[in-house]
């Protein structure tokens, strides 16, 4: 996958993680951008009218660099990702990211094992808060 569509794609999750942590209409955020904001990114139209260093740095930072460094795989990162936002009990974000973890090669099965596996570490209510939003993203398919 190209660059510019990586980063594009990994903007959209974002986006979609605002949109269920703001409680934003979902059809906002599907909203075609006009053509003045069209050379925008989905972060920076969402956001970046009211937080532009955080639009920037979530787009020039997170996804154009972090998310690209080559010493994890992006399969590693989603990985990493979906342990801290259940050890945080994160739900809006752990959302958006299972739904990328299965795009990064991560499977149902294997996304449900580190749930049960941060029972142990991260504490009972934080994987039982990530069971039911898994059942609601695997049923979504």
């Amino acid at each position: 996958m190209k660059e510019t569509n990586l980063k594009k794609l990994m903007s959209g999750i974002f986006v979609a993680a605002i949109v269920m942590a703001t409680g934003m209409e979902a059809s906002m955020a599907q909203e075609p951008a006009s053509n003045l904001d069209s050379a925008k990114s989905r972060t920076q139209q969402l956001m970046g009218d009211i937080a532009p260093k955080l639009a920037e740095l979530t787009d020039d930072v997170l996804y154009a660099d972090i998310w690209e460094r080559p010493q994890l795989s992006q399969r590693d990162r989603s990985l990493v990702t979906v342990s801290a936002l259940i050890a945080l009990n994160r739900p809006d974000q752990l959302r958006s990211h299972l739904v990328r973890a299965k795009a990064n090669g991560l499977t149902e099965e294997q996304l449900v094992e580190t749930i049960t596996h941060m029972a142990f570490y991260s504490g009972w209510p934080s994987a039982v808060s990530a069971v039911a939003i898994a059942k609601e993203v695997f049923a979504e398919k």
